[in-house]
């Protein structure tokens, strides 16, 4: 009888990974392989997705790293083919990229600050869908995942722009989760809490002050870990979640709770 356990491998199947270079694409990425997936790691810096990608063949993973700017439709269809030719199918697609954007509100944006959020978050995770969707389907399915946030539900006063492109991927992934079940693909998004990565240093100056700023707003009294999200992703590909598509899975830490 088999453990339910073996329902949480991924041996046998390859992964991407778009924003495999930051914290939490790169937990993510290490914690596919751990789990037995091939990785391609997409970053649009080369250094952070080629030091995953040695991370993981140093752990006696297989993975290749990409440089990839999300914006642009060659780069990543290119890219995608090439995880494809390389390691021999697709079965997992995590749309992880993220541009920093600007704390204001719409009085305070330019045209091109909105713009660029959108082309990143939205749009990126559009063009490598329709990049890697073929590449599933000649595999016989597959999950795609697009990481979205807890503020893709609910708003926070100076992140408009962000809380616009992380509700859409809400609803992108529930429309596309009923475009291609037929076709043995499930889509789900992942919606963190606040996770202590390098995207907090940059808006509360230190880790420390996000944590005395941040870490009350969630239920549990303190910011997530990029590993607490790298294992909701597994769940999220493997067949632990098979019957699981169309759906949010929070891991936010009850900031969304009350």
């Amino acid at each position: 009888m088999a453990s339910v356990l073996d329902s949480y491998s991924l041996k046998g199947k390859v992964a991407i990974v778009v924003g495999a270079g930051g914290a939490i694409g790169r937990a993510i990425s290490l914690a596919y392989a751990q789990a037995g997936a091939a990785v391609g790691c997409l970053d649009y810096h080369a250094s952070n997705a080629a030091t995953t990608a040695l991370q993981i063949t140093e752990a006696g993973g297989r993975a290749r790293s990409f440089r990839v700017d999300v914006t642009r439709e060659d780069e990543v269809g290119s890219a995608i083919d090439a995880v494809h030719a390389g390691f021999g199918g697709v079965h997992v697609l995590v749309n992880c990229a993220a541009t920093a954007d600007p704390i204001g509100t719409v009085l305070d944006y330019s045209l091109a600050d909105w713009n660029q959020v959108l082309a990143v978050d939205l749009t990126g995770c559009f063009l490598a869908s329709r990049a890697a969707i073929p590449h599933m389907i000649k595999s016989g399915g597959g999950s795609v995942i697009h990481v979205s946030s807890q503020l893709g539900g609910v708003g926070r006063a100076g992140r408009v722009v962000y809380c616009a492109v992380k509700g859409a991927l809400l609803n992108m992934a529930r429309a596309m989760a009923a475009d291609h079940a037929a076709q043995g693909i499930r889509v789900n998004t992942l919606s963190p809490g606040a996770i202590e990565t390098d995207r907090l240093v940059h808006q509360f100056g230190s880790m420390q002050q996000a944590r005395q700023k941040l870490g009350p707003a969630h239920l549990l009294n303190r910011l997530g870990q990029p590993n607490e999200i790298a294992s909701a992703a597994v769940f999220l590909a493997s067949e632990a979640s098979s019957f699981m598509t169309g759906a949010d899975l929070l891991v936010d830490g009850g900031y969304t709770a009350t």
